[in-house]
């Protein structure tokens, strides 16, 4: 516990800092460092199932998946087919050519529809997903920084669930909630990562003291409502702990890694975020 306390307040000092000296673009270059070492981290899982996906290409791809979106942060007055040629989705439909291209030579007869269909799937459930991220930190509003701010909200949210749910499964835990796929996680735990979430939510959307930060949330970003929003952010990173924990379990291995003390891979610290980064992306596009 020592060691996982530790690391989760030097990796926050770490993003506040890169934030802090870089803005959008150093968030943007963060995620995508993440992105592309989770994704490593998949690809190195399917491996341990015997399968045997396009590594390397598919970390490229992945990479640019991620970074897509932020185009324009970079080139603000290229042609605008630059974006639209360059988005993640055209991205995906270039991978889906290049594999398939790739399998036909380089695989054997026997495993060329899994090689196929895992190497995109991690395309799909790291890259894609998690690029959404990138598009709340650019979500653009007459107030500065607006974005980072909701994304750092969102993190913030996502991972105290992971914290309430293990605290509170260690003090009250008593009925497990998915024994086969991962045997220590009880419906006590999930409903008091729950409840941490919506208070953590709602607490920095009222803001603590000092915050310059506060006054850029959307006017709608009320503290009742990013309580009630934090409610569905926290229940998908339980189910996106859950699937990870399934491939995990697949994999025959504890933790994704063993990059961060106390946390395990990048995997372990991403996984929470993967289905979260689409809901809020979605749900700050309707706020803001």
């Amino acid at each position: 516990m020592a060691k996982r306390t530790l690391s989760t307040i030097l990796l926050w000092t770490l993003v506040l800092g890169c934030i802090r000296e870089f803005g959008a673009a150093g968030g943007v270059w963060l995620l995508t460092v993440v992105s592309v070492l989770t994704q490593h981290e998949f690809y190195q899982m399917l491996r341990r199932m015997g399968l045997a996906p396009f590594n390397r290409t598919g970390l490229i791809l992945g990479a640019l998946v991620a970074f897509a979106p932020a185009l324009r942060l970079y080139f603000p007055d290229a042609n605008p087919h630059l974006f639209i040629s360059a988005s993640p989705q055209n991205l995906l439909a270039l991978a889906v050519v290049v594999f398939a291209l790739r399998i036909l030579a380089e695989r054997d007869p026997q495993n060329r529809v899994e090689t196929l269909a895992w190497t995109l799937f991690g395309l799909v459930y790291v890259p894609f997903m998690l690029q959404f991220l990138v598009r709340i930190i650019l979500i653009d509003t007459p107030k500065e920084r607006t974005g980072l701010v909701l994304a750092i909200w969102l993190i913030a949210v996502s991972k105290g669930c992971d914290m309430g749910a293990l605290l509170a499964g260690k003090l009250f835990g008593r009925h497990r909630m998915a024994p086969v796929i991962s045997p220590k996680k009880t419906w006590e735990g999930a409903a008091g990562g729950v409840l941490f979430s919506a208070l953590l939510g709602a607490a920095i959307a009222h803001g603590l003291p000092g915050n310059t930060y506060i006054h850029n949330l959307p006017p709608a970003f009320t503290p009742a409502m990013a309580a009630l929003v934090a409610v569905p952010i926290a229940l998908l990173t339980i189910v996106s702990d859950l699937v990870e924990s399934v491939i995990k379990r697949r994999a025959d291995t504890k933790d994704s890694g063993a990059t961060i003390p106390g946390i395990g891979g990048v995997f372990d610290l991403s996984d929470s975020l993967i289905l979260t980064a689409p809901a809020g992306f979605l749900l700050f596009s309707l706020l803001s």
